[in-house]
């Protein structure tokens, strides 16, 4: 019976893109008490299909969310391929690190294209305040949002684009950043 209330956690779990709270278990599962829902994720942890953090959130085990990693592939001069399971790696872990202060946007218009990042694309971005020269930002300027590489030089800020046919910008009346670009996502 626990592998079917299993599978409706995972299936909550991939409809939602978020683990369900002891409410939506009760509905999953049919159960009448959060006592009962408190036992089957205990029961789930120690079988690690579940964590549990000190504050009772859960979330999947590591490997449950994880892509095998075979190996590498030339981006230059063919060669042999082999394939191995190497590792797994957990997508989540890997692009949002910090998953408590982080948040995706999508890309709209093209000045970063010569640094890869396309319209379109998702960034994953961690917010912070601060900066080191050369990250790509999320800056308020002037009013407006924008991302760009954050420069300095001496006591001069200002955003360079990642396209030629666009100028830096220099704030004339406000100036903050927001978030540091951590990743770009893109489907194919």
């Amino acid at each position: 019976m626990i592998e079917t209330y299993q599978k409706k956690i995972l299936s909550f779990y991939e409809t939602y893109k978020r683990m369900p709270g002891y409410a939506e278990i009760m509905k999953l599962t049919g159960f009448k008490s959060k006592n009962a829902v408190y036992k089957l994720i205990n029961k789930l942890v120690d079988l690690g299909v579940l964590n549990k953090d000190s504050n009772g959130k859960i979330t999947l085990a590591a490997n449950m969310d994880e892509v095998p990693f075979l190996g590498y592939v030339e981006a230059g001069l063919p060669s042999l391929a082999e394939e191995d399971l190497l590792d797994t790696i957990d997508l989540d872990k890997y692009l949002i690190p910090h998953k408590e202060n982080s948040y995706i946007l999508e890309v709209k218009g093209d000045s970063m294209i010569e640094e890869g990042i396309k319209e379109g694309d998702y960034v994953i971005v961690e917010k912070k305040s601060e900066a080191k020269d050369g990250e790509i930002v999320i800056a308020e300027v002037d009013g407006g949002y924008t991302m760009k590489f954050f420069k300095k030089k001496g006591n001069v800020i200002f955003l360079r684009p990642a396209n030629k046919d666009f100028k830096d910008i220099y704030p004339t009346e406000s100036f903050a950043i927001v978030a540091v670009v951590k990743g770009v996502v893109r489907k194919y």
